[in-house]
């Protein structure tokens, strides 16, 4: 794997709630520079992100209903209309949590499709957060279904803010679920080449890492 090639899979990251605009902007142009897939960064700064952006090939990418996804879904898709007309081309959401451990499948698909809906009418695409560590293997596939079925174009492990980020388990088995047609992002955790390197091999078409200047150094110029 060359630098370039890691580099197109990666959303350089940061979502830290005491990181700064000025930090945010910084990530933006360490993501312009390195050619990473996406900036991803909080939603106060998306039209910082799609100035820095445009034209660079780098997609602007926000967080929907974060960290713990349980916001009504009305309210995740004014938050998705928001992010999208400020510049958002990419929008990562938290499903509900709660609703899916409820067994209320009904109100996690609506949830899912209020984003994706508000999404696609801007012309953006959705990345589904499961939060992996807080499911049983059951509930990923179940979550996995409805995120295909609802029309996401991905599948996330993690939002970095729980007891741990994405396991190869757990790519593996979001990726014999959902299959070759949508992606699957490895988020948390994922901060060597190395590691990386696990994630891809599993099955992961896209990486959600703050450690993204260090992974594409390592591998040279």
């Amino acid at each position: 794997m060359t630098r370039n090639e890691l580099a197109k899979l990666i959303d350089h990251t940061l979502l830290r709630p005491d990181s700064t605009r000025r930090d945010a902007r910084r990530v933006c142009e360490e993501a312009k520079e390195h050619g990473f897939a996406a900036a991803c960064i909080l939603p106060a700064w998306v039209a910082d992100a799609a100035e820095i952006l445009d034209g660079s090939g780098v997609a602007v990418c926000t967080v929907v209903g974060f960290p713990h996804g349980n916001a009504p879904a009305q309210a995740k898709a004014a938050e998705t209309a928001t992010a999208v007309a400020d510049g958002a081309t990419e929008i990562d959401t938290v499903i509900n949590v709660s609703a899916l451990k409820s067994g209320s499948d009904l109100l996690v698909m609506d949830d899912i499709e209020a984003v994706v809906q508000a999404a696609e009418m801007g012309g953006a695409i959705v990345k589904v957060i499961l939060e992996c560590a807080l499911l049983t293997d059951e509930e990923k596939r179940r979550a996995a279904r409805m995120c295909v079925e609802a029309g996401a174009a991905f599948v996330k492990t993690s939002t970095g803010f729980a007891s741990h980020g994405a396991t190869v388990e757990d790519i593996r088995l979001l990726r014999a679920v959902v299959g070759p047609e949508i992606g699957v992002k490895a988020a948390g955790g994922v901060r060597t080449v190395e590691d990386a390197r696990a994630m891809i091999a599993a099955g992961a078409n896209r990486l959600g890492t703050s450690a993204g200047v260090t992974l594409v150094q390592a591998l040279g110029y």
